[in-house]
């Protein structure tokens, strides 16, 4: 815990918790375009590896 010498003022407090707000938006928002783009993601990723089976599977089949 921080021990000031001086309580901050009203000024002071109201820019810390804009500041603290802007912040937690900031991760909301990051965090919701990471859930929104999973599904896009994951069928890339099935996609790749889909392909590679196949390539795999004709190489050794051959």
């Amino acid at each position: 815990m921080v021990l000031w010498s001086y309580p901050p003022t009203k000024n002071q407090l109201l820019v810390t918790v804009g500041l603290a707000i802007a912040g937690a938006s900031l991760i909301a928002y990051g965090a919701h375009l990471s859930l929104v783009n999973v599904a896009p993601q994951q069928a890339r990723a099935k996609a790749r590896k889909d392909y590679i089976k196949d390539r795999l599977r004709k190489m050794l089949d051959d």
